[in-house]
């Protein structure tokens, strides 16, 4: 996905309540709550403080005005990031909702939904002149439309629903939001995202946007999984509430087929495709617990996966793609970005798996995390002594919002 540089909700309720004050005024702290200094946060309830204060601050630092006028939010707080990435906003929205005023929500909304393609296609980012990119790579990588835009586009749609609570918006964007959904390609037989293995079809899920994935793809179908369901409660809103039930359906068919086309019962994890690049996906099989899809023995042989390898996949915190030791089959070098280096981005659904196995070990980790925040700053990813693209928003939300989903099974478990 850092293309520009080198060339959930639905099922856990995730969205918090907005005061008035927060929403008009966006500030870059959370009232009451300082940064701390450098140092290992004192508790996991300090660090879920500094991950939240943090979060506003960047988002506030990284908005850059496009040229109609509309808050852009790049994925970087300074330079780097030079246009508006669609999945990174959604990711920003998904963990720090708080810090975006109502107007800058409904003028980014409508900006993504107007750039779709006239087939419905779904942007990689948009250019801060307002020109649509479908391809990351600003237009590089892939024949076609990267396989998220589709589901990033609903899921901004769905977090700015959550605080607007604008039936009208809802009206006047539902109809391209379907149209996105229909776009996305799928193995009619499966229902999964679907790859072709002719050429250079596309990217799947822009931050694995390096690797040549083919087939039905794990990580774009959990995501379009979720998007439909997202889609069922905007289409609710509208009144269209047998159109609504047609989603929920394929959603379920699709949440139902994940483990029947990607579970490898022998490694215990989720496959990140059925073609090429067929690794076993840490993100993806995290992101499936998640969201629910995973099952109640496929979660917990995760957990326990995460449990027995974590010195081996963890480091300061933060996530490799694959177990170790492991590479993609086609993707950028070895030891680098999404083949090697270790993120922040999944480490919210993460912790939430691992605390499945382990709570003492999952809340080590997002201590682990924010005292490398703290000591090195908030980077993409690392890998030992490098760091890569300081001040990366979405290594801050999206631990985050894992964290707080963390919290909350944590506390039904106990009722």
């Amino acid at each position: 996905m850092r293309q520009a540089v080198l060339a959930i909700g639905v099922l856990m309720g995730v969205g918090w309540p907005i005061s008035a004050a927060s929403a008009a005024e966006p500030s870059a702290a959370p009232r009451g709550y300082t940064i701390p200094p450098h140092g290992r946060p004192a508790s996991l309830e300090e660090a879920i403080h500094w991950l939240e204060a943090k979060s506003r601050e960047l988002i506030r630092a990284s908005r850059r005005t496009m040229k109609g006028g509309v808050a852009a939010f790049p994925p970087q707080a300074g330079g780097g990031y030079e246009a508006f990435w669609l999945r990174d906003y959604a990711y920003m929205l998904e963990g720090c909702p708080e810090a975006f005023s109502d107007q800058e929500l409904r003028d980014a909304c409508l900006l993504f939904v107007s750039s779709m393609r006239a087939d419905g296609a779904g942007v990689d980012c948009v250019k801060f002149d307002g020109t649509p990119i479908y391809q990351p790579g600003y237009g590089t990588m892939g024949e076609n439309p990267v396989a998220d835009g589709g589901p990033f586009t609903v899921a901004v749609a769905w977090h700015t629903h959550r605080r607007l609570h604008d039936r009208q918006l809802v009206l006047q964007i539902v109809d391209r939001l379907v149209k996105t959904m229909k776009a996305v390609p799928r193995n009619l037989e499966t229902g999964m995202v679907f790859i072709k293995p002719e050429g250079y079809d596309r990217c799947p899920y822009g931050f694995t946007d390096t690797v040549r994935k083919q087939g039905d793809e794990l990580f774009t179908s959990l995501l379009w999984m979720q998007a439909a369901r997202q889609l069922v409660d905007l289409l609710i809103v509208a009144d269209r509430q047998a159109e609504a039930g047609r989603w929920r359906a394929e959603a379920d068919r699709v949440a139902a087929g994940v483990p029947k086309v990607f579970w490898d019962e022998k490694l215990g994890l989720f496959r990140a495709a059925t073609l090429k690049c067929r690794e076993p996906d840490l993100w993806g099989s995290a992101f499936a617990v998640y969201l629910g899809v995973a099952g109640r023995d496929e979660s917990l042989h995760i957990a326990r996966f995460f449990r027995e390898h974590y010195g081996e996949i963890v480091e300061r915190g933060q996530l490799r793609h694959l177990p170790a030791g492991t590479y993609w089959e086609a993707a950028c070098p070895r030891d680098t970005y999404q083949n090697g280096g270790y993120w922040a981005t999944p480490v919210g659904w993460f912790v939430y798996t691992l605390d499945r196995a382990d709570p003492s070990l999952a809340d080590r980790t997002l201590l682990d995390l924010v005292e490398d925040f703290q000591k090195r700053g908030v980077t993409e990813w690392v890998w030992g002594d490098h760091q890569a693209v300081r001040n990366y928003i979405a290594s801050a939300t999206m631990p985050l919002a894992g964290a707080r989903a963390m919290l909350r099974q944590r506390a039904a478990s106990r009722q």
